[in-house]
């Protein structure tokens, strides 16, 4: 079998990348990144709380590091969250093999469960619990108007 010669890549399209992105920090002159500025750190995280990459925000590696740190600073001192829960309803009315909506359980009935007699209580042959009992011998007195 005779091997096809070795070709080069196909060049890469350099109109794809377009220009590179400034850094929000170049742009106004920020020096110092402060863990308590909240405003300013929100804008280098995602919607999930997840600090976004250098590709995305246009920082260099130190500003980067810098943004990192106050970001893990700031979440220690509960300024911004860990993490976001973003919900989102997935599907329609689905419905499983027995007609049964899939999006929850059945509803359950209101009321006691019943005991072993099945008529709701609990009482075991005609003995009072402990709970009644005690319920009863307070019962007579009042604590809050004896003044």
């Amino acid at each position: 079998m005779a091997r096809k010669p070795n070709r080069s890549p196909k060049p890469r399209d350099n109109q794809r990348r377009g220009k590179k992105k400034i850094s929000v920090l170049t742009q106004e002159k920020i020096e110092y990144v402060d863990y308590k500025d909240v405003n300013l750190l929100r804008r280098f995280m995602s919607d999930r709380a997840k600090i976004r990459a250098r590709r995305v925000t246009g920082n260099d590696t130190q500003q980067q590091r810098e943004i990192a740190r106050a970001i893990k600073n700031a979440r220690e001192m509960a300024l911004v969250p860990y993490t976001n829960r973003v919900t989102s309803q997935r599907g329609g009315n689905r419905r499983d093999d027995r007609g049964n909506r899939a999006d929850g359980p059945a509803p359950r009935p209101s009321g006691p469960p019943p005991g072993p007699n099945g008529d709701g209580e609990d009482v075991l042959d005609g003995e009072a619990t402990e709970a009644e009992t005690v319920d009863a011998g307070d019962a007579g007195t009042d604590e809050a108007g004896d003044e």
